[in-house]
């Protein structure tokens, strides 16, 4: 299997395929259907406006989400008095995350969908039917540049 050909390539060559930040590790799920691909990603405590999902560089799909103003909010009184212990649900970074994931040539990014319901994001990106043309370019030879 050819590693430039294989949708977790940037993963393996490149750390930024999956950045999470604070504790929030925005677990994942793929399923492949015949019609399209579906991404659940877990996210509780976000509502749809906390969450940001796009499309950049062509391919990647980038799913990010901030909690705004941050869970400080949830204590009462100075922010130096209180002391974290444990901040494994991102406490002590907003509970920021970001996912990045390159999708397959065969699909139509103009036509995805998202839905977040029950902590959960559904993410629906159709497959292209029609086949691609052929990325193979013949370069012309010349005596002379």
């Amino acid at each position: 299997m050819a590693i430039f050909g294989d949708p977790f390539r940037r993963f393996l060559l490149s750390p930024t395929i999956y950045r999470s930040f604070s504790g929030s590790p925005a677990l994942l799920d793929w399923i492949e259907s015949p019609n399209s691909h579906i991404f659940k990603i877990n996210v509780p405590g976000y509502s749809k406006e906390d969450i940001k999902v796009q499309v950049e560089d062509g391919n990647v799909l980038v799913v990010k989400a901030e909690v705004h103003g941050g869970k400080k909010d949830e204590f009462h009184g100075n922010e130096k008095d209180i002391v974290w212990h444990v901040a494994e649900r991102g406490g002590g970074r907003g509970g920021d995350f970001l996912r990045e994931i390159e999708l397959p040539e065969d699909v139509k990014v103009d036509q995805i969908k998202a839905q977040c319901e029950n902590g959960v994001l559904t993410i629906v990106v159709p497959k292209d039917a029609t086949p691609k043309t052929s990325k193979v370019r013949n370069i012309n030879i010349t005596s002379k540049l």
